[in-house]
This record gives structure tokens, C-alpha cells and sequence, in this order.
């Protein structure tokens, strides 16, 4: 097995939650993509990294059934590990650097997967959604993109907790099964929704959208901060921890 590294991303404030992430720190022992891809579906992680250039930043990103050309939470991982100022995704490059306990990467809304983003009126309500069935998804709200793929597709649901202090209570629900479509032996595994603890690729389309900086407390006790930049750009914040 090729040896890799296992991250926690965008952990809380005592370093639990966070979603896991794969790193093949030494991406040259499997160049190619289709065995890459074979090798994300062996790991099962929600992304597995694979670092071309630990010196530049060039790193290529695999969920389990396809290559990503960018991802929130494999950005964040990957800056904190290799602490440099710049990731190079094939969506671009991404700005990144480390401040404290935070590693941050800054990128465009328009790099990130599809989301529907569903606003609540209270976190309470948010706190009480089910993880739903894939068929009983309800249909997008007015001036709501509909999610990408699939019955449940990838959805945020969200909450202000503290509109002035930017504070939000956010949940994302995930179509597994349209994730791992064509992955030998995921369907009967993955299928049906299941909900995400941490997602950058939203938090950055909520930032966008919502055009301020926000502090997202996300799943079960998982922290994403954000800030818009100039000319599009937003900035994404979180903790990392090497779990092994």
C-alpha cells in the first residue's frame, strides 16, 4: 500500500471534529491518474491529495469517483502540511499561508463545486433537520440553485446564530451514492444521503454569496472561518491536525 498521511480539517477549538483527509505526500509513485483514482476508491476519504511538488505547492485532488480540479478542505489540509504561499490546483492557484492555530487558503467561488445553499430562520431548525432520504429531498426554495447531482445532490443548510458577529450554524448533506457513481462495490455501501461534519467548497460559496466574513460552527463541533477579498477572492480558515 502507498504510504500516506491522514489529516484532520477544520477541526474545532480543542482540536476534535474536522473531516478526515488523505495526503499521498510523495505524489511521483503513482503518476498516473486512473491509478490514483484507483487508489482514492481503495481509501475512501472524502478527498485524497497527491503532492506533485512539496516545494511549489502543485498538488492534484481525487474524491473516491473523480479528480477535482479544486477543493476547500484539500487546500486548507495541504497548505497547513506544506506550509508554502501558494497551492497550484488545475482550477488555479491558491493563495495560502499559516497564522496561528489557522491555516488559510484564498481562492474564487467560481473554483468550487455546486452547492444549494438553504437558509433557516433559527439554528434551532437547524439542528433538528433529519439527514434526509435521497427521494424525499424537497425541491430548491425561489432563487435557489438546484443541487448539483442526484436526489440530494450536495446541500447547506444554514442558520444565522449571531448575524452581527457573522457567527452561522451550518449542516451539509451529501448524495453518497452520486459521489462514488461508478466506484466498484460503493453503491450498496454509500448509498442514500449522509450529512458532512466540515465543507470548504460551501463555506466559500456562503462567503460569496453573503459577501462578509463569517464564523461557522459546522456538523458535530467543526469551525470554518471565512473573509471575502477583493477582485472575488475569499479566504477560508481553519485548524488541521495530523491524525497519523
Amino acid at each position: 500500500m502507498t504510504d500516506y498521511d491522514v489529516l484532520r480539517v477544520f477541526c474545532g477549538p480543542r482540536g476534535g471534529y474536522g473531516t478526515e483527509l488523505g495526503v499521498v505526500r510523495d505524489g511521483s509513485v503513482l503518476p498516473g491518474r486512473s491509478d490514483r483514482q484507483e487508489l482514492a476508491a481503495k481509501l475512501g476519504f472524502r478527498e485524497t491529495v497527491f503532492v506533485d511538488d512539496p516545494e511549489r505547492g502543485v498538488i492534484d485532488i481525487y474524491t473516491p469517483a473523480r479528480r477535482l480540479p479544486f477543493g476547500g478542505r484539500p487546500c486548507v489540509g495541504a497548505a497547513w502540511l506544506l506550509d508554502v504561499p501558494e497551492l497550484l490546483t488545475p482550477a488555479g492557484a491558491v493563495g495560502a499561508r499559516l497564522d496561528g492555530e489557522f491555516s488559510w487558503i484564498e481562492a474564487r467561488a467560481e473554483w468550487a463545486p455546486p452547492h444549494a445553499l438553504r437558509q433557516y430562520a433559527t439554528a434551532a431548525e437547524v439542528d433538528a433537520l433529519p439527514v434526509p432520504p435521497a427521494e424525499a429531498v424537497p425541491p430548491p426554495q425561489a432563487g435557489e440553485a438546484p443541487a448539483p447531482s442526484g436526489p440530494w445532490g450536495s446541500t447547506y443548510a444554514w442558520a444565522w446564530e449571531d448575524a452581527r458577529a457573522g457567527r452561522v450554524r451550518a449542516r451539509a448533506f451529501a448524495h453518497r451514492g452520486d459521489e462514488h457513481e461508478g466506484v466498484p462495490g460503493a453503491a450498496g455501501e454509500y448509498a442514500g444521503a449522509v450529512e458532512e461534519e466540515a465543507t470548504g467548497a460551501a463555506a466559500l460559496l456562503l462567503t460569496d454569496r453573503l459577501g462578509r466574513a463569517l464564523n461557522i460552527s459546522q456538523g458535530a463541533g467543526s469551525q470554518i472561518l471565512t473573509a471575502p477579498q477583493p477582485a472575488g477572492w475569499v479566504e477560508i480558515g481553519g485548524r488541521v491536525v495530523l491524525e497519523r
